[in-house]
């Protein structure tokens, strides 16, 4: 080769060379410049989180072209939304109209406007508040109509039913309603009493204020109730009322020590609230599944009760096998409670059981009837009908894909989701699924298939009242992994899709408060202990986010549970769910052999007993997936035994 060519060769490959380090630098160089705007958003987020208006402005001004430009400018408002003016306001809601971010914002400043009792300002923008699920914004917007003179009783009543949500807004709200007497010296009793029931002290306090009484012993009362109690009842209405919220603290810890109390002082109390005392007592006597529960609710007789109470007298009934007391209760229960699918369910079964009309059962059966719930598939099946797969509908359309990938909601979803703020993805992708049609919701769910937002995905399937998409709303990923770890233990694989789709709805960067990690919700104590039973060598904490890991420790740790209780999978998903320890405690309490809706229906935890309920629905409609035949939930729930030699009747 000459020396000219070799020169001419060198000198191209150098060009080439610098060429290609230019372009890869441009590359890198790119790539970070959105990585940094991510970081700087993210400590926006942050500022504005801590109330640091000056940090926060000085942020948001570092990325004026932010890809996301509504939640820059929420977050540089928010910190110092409390001193910010109507025009600013106004002038944000307009820039970014039917946006969520906009209805959060609303959300905030009726707060701001309701502590300013700013009632003109706040009776404009209360109307365009969409998703209105602040309860405190709720007492304001009934506030503002009582100020003006409105009798707002009768919706305060329905409102009012949780003191820990309460704050400043409800609290002015029932003063009010107290001093212009739309309110009684008995409401506020329902008040204290609630607020006992809710350990709810700072509530508990003022309406004890209001009825005369003292802020101090409340506070005894709902904190230190064995000293309210060593006070004994006093002479006005209202002490009185305070002993018996001491009492029913005292019964969560002791039923002894309680109803001890109440007869040494029953005497002293009025007929009413004698039945009042008997009733606070009851409650968390049927929580615990005490054995004279029902005696404690005979002896309550018709005490006014709380929704919660309401509730467990039906599940004491029930547990009992007490129809007509069961029928009986449920009739009683105010609308709002009654409609809840399961006590409609319930109540025709009562029907059925004590003569009642077999049209009006029949009736309330095909009202909830529905494949995808738990007291749906039951009703289902007390109509002559089983769970089946249905039928899958149309596919989307190309032109419905393009409208939802056109969809900027679910754009600012997406990047959310991809910078780890989930709670800002959430309320993106669901504020977009509110004015869905059907066709809109299944091109919806797609979409999050195919970006992999497998949990979006099952929510959105969710929401569709048509012919259901299996596939979209009963994924079953993983398969490599998931069926030949469920073959080899044994395990019915339905129910444990049925279980990950609770546990996580196959988000596998799902982590609990509690610091569960992963698809199956792995606890780092549980992942440890099961992988030096099953022999997984090198195993670390940190392994339980790695997909495989995480469902062979679970499926598992499924497995040793259903040895320990004889292979119910009710009993086995309590206890994944609530802990070994509490499912067998609920189990000894039984006398008798017991349905597996009776007995998921009266866990005591209302996080289990959901959570029990879903998982055995999920499982038959995994099932009839699986295995392309009708299915029975009732025979998947089968009866829940007592413990063997327990002298329990089968």
């Amino acid at each position: 080769m000459t020396t000219l060519k070799f020169l001419s060769r060198f000198l191209a490959g150098s060009l080439l060379a610098a060429t290609c380090l230019t372009a890869s630098a441009q590359a890198t160089e790119g790539a970070a410049q959105p990585r940094a705007e991510d970081d700087t958003f993210l400590q926006l987020r942050e500022a504005a989180r801590k109330d640091n208006a000056a940090l926060a402005n000085a942020l948001a001004s570092r990325i004026p072209s932010y890809e996301i430009p509504s939640y820059v400018d929420y977050y540089r408002l928010k910190p110092r939304l409390a001193d910010a003016s109507e025009q600013e306001v106004r002038a944000f809601l307009a820039k970014y109209p039917n946006h969520a971010i906009a209805d959060r914002l609303r959300n905030d400043w009726l707060l701001v406007l309701g502590k300013r009792r700013d009632w003109a300002n706040f009776d404009f923008h209360f109307p365009q508040f969409v998703l209105k699920d602040d309860t405190q914004v709720k007492c304001y917007g009934l506030l503002s109509r009582a100020v003006k003179g409105q009798n707002v009783a009768a919706e305060a009543r329905a409102l009012l039913v949780n003191p820990p949500s309460y704050v400043e807004g409800c609290a002015a709200l029932i003063a009010r309603l107290y001093e212009t007497r739309q309110f009684s010296e008995d409401d506020l009793v329902t008040q204290l009493r609630l607020a006992g029931e809710y350990d709810a002290t700072g509530p508990a306090k003022r309406t004890a204020v209001l009825l005369g009484g003292s802020e101090r012993h409340a506070g005894l009362a709902v904190d230190a109730p064995a000293l309210a109690l060593a006070r004994g009842p006093g002479d006005t209405r209202v002490e009185r009322e305070l002993y018996i919220v001491a009492l029913g603290r005292t019964a969560r810890g002791s039923l002894k020590l309680a109803t001890a109390a109440l007869e040494r002082v029953a005497s002293r109390l009025t007929p009413a609230e004698r039945e009042a005392a008997w009733a606070t007592l009851a409650l968390p006597a049927s929580i615990q599944l005490h054995e004279d529960a029902h005696t404690y609710w005979e002896k309550a007789g018709n005490a006014p009760l709380s929704r919660e109470a309401q509730q467990w007298k039906a599940r004491t009934a029930l547990r009992r096998g007490d129809w007509r007391l069961l029928r009986a209760t449920i009739e009683a229960m105010p609308e709002a409670v009654r409609r809840d699918h399961a006590w409609l369910y319930w109540q025709a079964r009562a029907l059925q059981a004590t003569g009642g009309s077999p049209e009006q059962a029949r009736e309330l059966y095909q009202y909830i009837a529905d494949q995808g719930t738990f007291y749906g598939q039951l009703a289902l099946e007390e109509l002559g009908r089983m769970v089946v797969e249905p039928v899958p509908p149309a596919p989307p359309t190309a032109a419905e894909m393009a409208a939802v990938q056109a969809n900027q909601g679910f754009r600012r979803a997406l990047k959310f989701f991809d910078i780890g703020l989930r709670l800002e993805g959430l309320r993106e992708w669901n504020w977009e699924l509110r004015s869905m049609d059907e066709r809109a919701l299944r091109a919806a769910a797609e979409f999050a298939r195919r970006n992999d937002v497998l949990d979006r995905m099952v929510h959105t399937a969710e929401r569709m009242k048509g012919d259901a998409d299996y596939s979209q709303r009963f994924p079953a990923p993983h398969a490599d992994i998931l069926g030949p770890a469920t073959h080899e233990l044994g395990l019915d694989k339905a129910w444990v899709y049925g279980l990950i789709r609770q546990e996580s709805r196959f988000n596998s960067d799902a982590r609990s408060h509690v610091g569960a990690s992963g698809l199956m919700q792995v606890m780092p104590s549980t992942g440890k202990y099961v992988a030096g039973k099953i022999g997984l060598d090198e195993y670390r904490p940190g392994k339980l986010t790695d997909l495989r890991t995480n469902l062979v420790l679970g499926s598992n740790y499924l497995n040793m549970i259903m040895g320990r209780f004889e292979g119910s999978q009710v009993l086995a998903t309590a206890a994944y769910n609530a802990g070994p320890g509490r499912a067998r405690s609920w189990r000894n309490k039984m006398t008798a052999a017991i349905e597996g809706a009776v007995f998921a229906e009266t866990i005591p935890f209302s996080e289990t007993r959901g959570y029990v309920k879903n998982v055995m629905a999920n499982a038959t409609n995994y099932a009839a997936m699986f295995e392309k035949k009708p299915q029975s939930l009732k025979a998947r729930l089968g009866k829940v035994m007592p413990v063997e030699g327990s002298g329990a009747q089968p």
